[in-house]
């Protein structure tokens, strides 16, 4: 209606406008009817098991049409709310239930068999797994998370999906496992905790509930994950920092500020660490990945990759 606040009309919690809008600008109406429709159900062909024709195959034989993604060279594309974990091919471990854009977080790692990586938000292991695949299960990657329910949900993805490279580590305060592994990494994933604003077509809830107060604090957050990470690098290894929001308090100015406090980091531009890890074009131009509903069919996702210096 004529007269309506600006923020009601796009359905958009008042304290996250100015920050939206500066992710999108002119853009920001068709980004939030995008928010409305309903999210796709992406897979993840586990390449420990399958290829991506074969899973596809696979699921097509019992019943769920897919479509190759068009950014992951892993993923699988079905209609929103199919029963995908019925499916044997699921149940074999052939494909994981994984948006787009995270595979494609996961993607610019540049993970090589054999590495040394740390997952220092594991969760559940989404992104651990895909790390798996990618390294050939080779090398070593150290899973963590600060929440026991989380990993121990991630053993048993790991056994299903024949991921057997990964070491699980639950964080505790005041556990000195990061410093003793100071400098050890190839390669650290940060998939920072964070308001989830990118994730909102698939929680309409949080749009509700999500407060500027829980922005503030989850910001602070991700700056001690973040100095956290740096410690783990090897001179020459890669970070990747990256979240499911579309805030810039939570994307580019954490990643300003990181390089701010750490003189050693570069920022990779997008288009140097893509080329390391795909052979596509990135999904778009700029120095960090950035993608949405409406423009890329994925959630809401932000990364960015940083090297030290030797």
């Amino acid at each position: 209606a004529p007269g309506m606040p600006e923020h009601i009309a796009l359905n958009l919690p008042e304290w996250c406008l100015s920050g939206f809008r500066a992710r999108f600008g002119e853009a920001l109406p068709q980004a939030m009817a995008a928010m409305d429709e309903p999210a796709p159900l992406d897979l993840r062909a586990n390449l420990l098991k399958t290829t991506r024709d074969a899973a596809r195959a696979a699921l097509a034989a019992e019943g769920i049409a897919t479509e190759p993604t068009p950014f992951s060279p892993w993923g699988l594309r079905a209609a929103p709310r199919q029963n995908v974990t019925a499916t044997q091919a699921f149940r074999d471990g052939l494909v994981e239930i994984q948006d787009e854009g995270s595979q494609l977080i996961a993607l610019l790692t540049a993970a090589r068999p054999g590495e040394r990586v740390a997952d220092l938000c594991a969760g559940a292991a989404g992104k651990t797994l895909a790390l798996a695949a990618m390294m050939g299960n080779r090398g070593r990657i150290s899973a963590c998370d600060v929440s026991a329910t989380r990993l121990e949900a991630a053993t048993k993805r790991l056994r299903r999906a024949g991921a057997d490279n990964v070491d699980r580590h639950l964080l505790a305060p005041g556990d000195r496992w990061a410093k003793r592994r100071a400098g050890a990494f190839d390669a650290v994933l940060v998939d920072a905790p964070c308001t989830g604003s990118g994730t909102w077509r698939r929680n309409p809830d949080a749009r509700l509930t999500t407060t500027a107060k829980d922005l503030a604090e989850v910001s602070e957050k991700q700056s001690v994950i973040l100095d956290v990470a740096v410690s783990l690098l090897r001179p020459g290894g890669r970070l990747v920092y990256a979240t499911c929001s579309l805030l810039p308090e939570e994307n580019e100015v954490q990643v300003e500020r990181v390089l701010a406090r750490h003189p050693t980091l570069r920022l990779v531009p997008l288009v140097e660490a893509w080329a390391r890890a795909a052979a596509a074009p990135p999904p778009n131009d700029g120095p960090y990945l950035a993608l949405a509903p409406h423009s890329h069919g994925t959630d809401g996702f932000f990364a960015a990759v940083l090297e030290r210096r030797g």
